[in-house]
């Protein structure tokens, strides 16, 4: 049974930094393309970052552009996102999702597997 687990969320002022973890188990890890996504309240889930499995390869909204950081360790099967220079836009609650792939999927329907998800919020 594969599981996604997030972690990491919470609340910070805008102008500060969060970290956000994924942890998977029952899956292939390396062999995995792995992404983060957001929703806010009203929102479609919207894309955020993805990393391909060996890392060489990472795509970025260009709304987190320079802001934020995907990092992946096959080793322990964990994929993270810094998150800094927070706004208030990026107040929602954030995805991790896999996809058993070489390459990446901007949409949600790409992905295979997901958490269930962690909240942000950034306070003005």
């Amino acid at each position: 049974q594969v599981q996604l687990r997030e972690s990491g969320g919470g609340l910070v002022q805008a102008g500060g930094s969060l970290r956000l973890s994924c942890t998977a188990s029952g899956l292939t890890f390396s062999t995995y393309s792995m992404a983060w996504f957001r929703q806010a309240p009203g929102k479609e889930r919207e894309f955020v970052s993805a990393i391909i499995g060996n890392s060489s390869h990472t795509t970025y909204a260009d709304s987190v552009k320079g802001r934020f950081t995907i990092t992946r360790d096959n080793a322990k099967s964990t994929v993270n996102l810094q998150m800094n220079s927070l706004k208030s836009e990026d107040t929602a609650v954030y995805y991790c999702a896999a996809r058993e792939s070489t390459t990446w999927s901007l949409v949600p329907a790409g992905y295979d597997y997901w958490g269930q998800g962690t909240q942000v919020t950034v306070s003005s």
